[in-house]
């Protein structure tokens, strides 16, 4: 029998109970098929929470943009609380968590800024609420590991975009429009290789389809061996990082592929290096590349998702297809109609 990561988890979740995380309660299966969310409509109501670092004055503009898209904005109770870098204590910050995705009222759910502190209370999160009544999740970077379990414990779709704590200098009228139609509409997002982004070097020439998962490259090496990790078989991994230099890449892609994540990869898209600097003679294009290149599958960077500017906000859970000769990644929408 060849031994996958698919395999070697099944496994382990069936001598252990069914759970592979030390002191987390046994939950209910996912369902097997994908669940995407209503998309929102104006007059939706939709709530910030912070479940990392706290937001600043940088949340007013967030709020400003969400409301020109008509949503009605409300701010979770703890998410201007601080506890050391954290915004809250783990409980306040799981409380903010599980009540937005309990009402019922609320169809939208917006992290106000990444940094850390999700994992610390990902694992409590109510996935009974989150099945019953599926709302729009968007957030990135740190949110990866609620995403991740957003996904392998009820097929969430989730959307991979700018935060609520908002910077204008970054993301600009298109990212706006970019997030309102990946959220606001049933049309398919396109991402088109831009060669101005670092990673745009890295290629591995072909055509692949398969659902997109994936997120921030430092949160995906930190789940594994967690409840977080998406099973990567058959899919498209998407990834991106930022303030890490070309060994960094070069170790966590390492970490991924002895643990036996990309073994059934059908593809790789990548996001922006943000802020990568050198190890010796190469940079990070040139690492990721050498981690990647053998592989076998197509592999197309220079995607602007991710941390630098010009973020663009794509779904994450729906089929995507790569063209490296087109130079772009068509993912599926991320929403339904309402009542479909």
């Amino acid at each position: 029998m060849r031994l996958t990561r698919r395999t070697l988890l099944g496994a382990a979740a069936a001598a252990g109970g069914g759970t592979l995380v030390a002191g987390a309660a046994p939950a209910r299966a996912a369902p097997r098929r994908t669940v995407r969310p209503p998309m929102l409509r104006p007059g939706d109501r939709v709530r910030v929470i912070a479940p990392a670092y706290p937001p600043d004055t940088r949340l007013a503009r967030g709020i400003e943009i969400l409301s020109s898209f008509g949503l009605v904005v409300e701010v979770g109770a703890h998410v201007n609380d601080r506890y050391g870098y954290l915004a809250g204590t783990d409980e306040d910050r799981l409380a903010d968590l599980n009540a937005a995705f309990a009402d019922p009222g609320v169809r939208g759910v917006f992290a106000a800024r990444g940094g850390y502190g999700t994992q610390r209370v990902v694992d409590r999160l109510d996935l009974s609420a989150v099945r019953r009544d599926p709302r729009v999740f968007v957030g990135f970077s740190d949110l990866t590991s609620l995403m991740g379990r957003l996904w392998q414990g009820a097929r969430l779709v989730t959307f991979y975009g700018p935060m609520v704590n908002w910077t204008d200098s970054r993301t600009g009228p298109v990212e706006i429009e970019s997030l309102r139609k990946a959220i606001m509409t049933t049309e398919p997002v396109v991402l088109t290789r831009d060669p101005a982004e670092p990673s745009a070097a890295v290629l591995v020439p072909g055509t692949a389809t398969g659902r997109l998962l994936g997120g921030n490259l430092t949160m995906l090496q930190t789940a594994i061996g967690t409840r977080d990790l998406p099973d990567l078989d058959g899919a498209i991994l998407l990834f991106e990082d930022v303030d890490e230099a070309a060994y960094s890449y070069d170790r966590m892609l390492t970490q991924l592929r002895r643990a036996g994540a990309l073994d059934g990869i059908a593809g790789i898209a990548i996001g922006q290096f943000t802020s990568a600097a050198n190890s010796g003679t190469w940079n990070a294009a040139t690492a990721v590349q050498d981690r990647v290149g053998d592989l076998g599958v197509p592999v197309l960077g220079g995607l602007r998702v991710g941390h630098g500017n010009g973020q663009l906000t794509v779904p994450l859970g729906t089929r995507a297809t790569i063209d490296t000769a087109a130079g772009t990644l068509t993912v599926a929408p991320g929403v339904l109609e309402p009542g479909t």
